[in-house]
């Protein structure tokens, strides 16, 4: 059975999507994506600012955050923390974990980055470019 079906009653039938718009999916998931997104910033070094900027909440919303604090995340917090996941995956099947972990923070000619670290341009370039560097680092690593 693919992924994207599942059996309902003797029937095969599709099953929906998994969107980030309907409050319940979002209050189940906000937790691990919280716990999943402060390993992330853990393992990238980052600062508190850049932590709170890459998912778009307040600095003293994310001290709290990485208190324990698991609030229910919007739909487009959600959609950071899938980007910034799916990469953190991506460099790890690409490079040696301490690579994987540097990566992030080097400065990068590519033309996503155009000088910047993959951090700083996805600060400034928020959703979409989060969403092209995890396209990205798929594409190099051959996972197209």
């Amino acid at each position: 059975m693919s992924g994207n079906q599942a059996i309902r009653g003797s029937r095969l039938e599709p099953k929906a999507p998994q969107t980030f718009a309907a409050e319940p999916d979002r209050d189940r998931l906000s937790s691990v994506a919280l716990k999943a997104f402060v390993a992330v910033a853990q393992h990238w070094e980052l600062s508190n600012q850049q932590a709170a900027m890459l998912l778009g909440v307040s600095g003293s919303s994310w001290d709290r955050i990485k208190k324990g604090s698991r609030p229910s995340l919007n739909q487009d917090q959600l959609t950071r923390v899938s980007a910034l996941v799916g990469a953190y995956k991506g460099l790890h099947l690409l490079f040696a974990d301490q690579m994987a972990d540097r990566w992030p923070r080097l400065q990068n000619r590519g033309p996503l980055f155009d000088g910047r670290t993959p951090i700083d341009a996805m600060i400034e370039g928020g959703i979409p470019l989060m969403l092209d560097v995890r396209r990205y680092i798929d594409a190099v690593r051959g996972g197209l």
